[in-house]
């Protein structure tokens, strides 16, 4: 008998042939792009070039090369249930409206055998709709590419996005982040008994795919090791590509890559992690009274030990494939307000 996980990974391994139909038959020989001394050239794949916002909004530091730095970027809001306009402006409407992925296992993804949204992300999203709504299944998910999770929400398209956006100085600059959920760090994801080890010279003369405007491409804007460099403009496309041979690795989150390693056990994990990425849920700046809100249901969900919610979502969704994880981070807060100098505005 078909047990529900087996039916899942074959589903999302259907989605991904199909991802690939549209990758590998859309994209036209790539371009040749600058790059810096001793680096391999990047290229991305058609099709997934971002709006100017995007361009602006999601990828500042792979414009410069170099990661801007900030003080204290973990460092959220303090909880409060008081209701402000964003969480008046949510029950008016009577929909949590959240960005999400629909293609990462483990983290949002739609279910092949339900139809329906699931994850870890997934359920904090259901947790916050409960607390602002009343109600968790009040939420209308809106799936996002990785390179426009930051125009979605200045846009106005979502209210939040929650889909595995690490916090880093960059970002801060842009939008408002929750206290950290999880911490996963960058490595290499590629097929078992490859020549590739890790995020070091073994990706010489080959080449790797990461999406763009993810962390994995501002390493990358840093630091190749001589690999060529493919841009995508979400992580499945990187995992199809992979399968297909188009591409040598991954650079992704761990987090992520586990999820995908899960659908497909030709590929691993190597080397070791070479960053530290802090997932937040990330809102609109001048929507403090949504973050503080978002914070309570945070705080509720880290407490209680291994009968948390938080560690019922792990053992639930991510055990499995992340082991040693042995409880949520914990919150670091500050009192005043975060102004975002490339919005204009500030958290009020």
């Amino acid at each position: 008998m078909q047990t529900a996980r087996s039916r899942a990974l074959r589903g999302l391994r259907g989605a991904a042939v199909s991802a690939a139909l549209v990758v590998c038959c859309t994209s036209p020989g790539p371009p040749a792009a600058a790059s810096k001394p001793g680096a391999g050239s990047v290229r991305a794949a058609a099709g997934t070039a971002g709006s100017p916002v995007a361009a602006s909004a999601a990828a500042p530091a792979q414009a410069r090369g170099r990661q801007a730095t900030c003080d204290a970027p973990e460092a959220s809001l303090r909880p409060s249930g008081k209701s402000g306009p964003a969480v008046k402006r949510i029950r008016k409407r009577g929909m949590l409206i959240a960005g999400v992925d629909q293609n990462s296992y483990r983290w949002g993804y739609r279910d092949p055998a339900t139809g329906e949204f699931a994850g870890f992300d997934i359920d904090l999203v259901r947790a916050v709709a409960k607390e602002v709504l009343g109600d968790p299944d009040k939420v209308l998910y809106r799936p996002v590419r990785t390179n426009q999770r930051i125009p979605a929400l200045l846009g106005g398209k979502v209210d939040l996005i929650a889909r595995t956006m690490t916090i880093n100085c960059d970002r801060i600059g842009h939008v408002a982040f929750s206290t950290v959920y999880f911490v996963a760090g960058q490595q290499v994801l590629a097929p078992k008994g490859s020549p590739v080890k890790g995020f070091d010279d073994t990706l010489r003369g080959r080449t790797v795919c990461t999406a763009r405007g993810s962390t994995g491409a501002t390493e990358l804007a840093e630091e190749t090791h001589d690999a060529d460099v493919r841009l995508v403009a979400d992580q499945l496309d990187c995992l199809v590509l992979l399968q297909l041979g188009r591409v040598d690795a991954v650079i992704t989150d761990n987090a992520l890559a586990a999820g995908q390693a899960a659908q497909d056990p030709t590929v691993e994990l190597v080397g070791e992690p070479f960053t530290r990425e802090p997932y937040g849920l990330a809102m609109r700046p001048g929507d403090e009274d949504l973050v503080r809100r978002v914070n309570k249901v945070l705080k509720a969900y880290r407490k209680g030990g291994a009968d948390s919610p938080w560690s019922k979502a792990y053992d639930r969704w991510l055990k499995d494939d992340l082991r040693g994880v042995t409880g949520p981070p914990k919150a670091k807060y500050r009192d005043r307000p975060r102004t975002t100098p490339h919005t204009g505005t500030a958290e009020r």
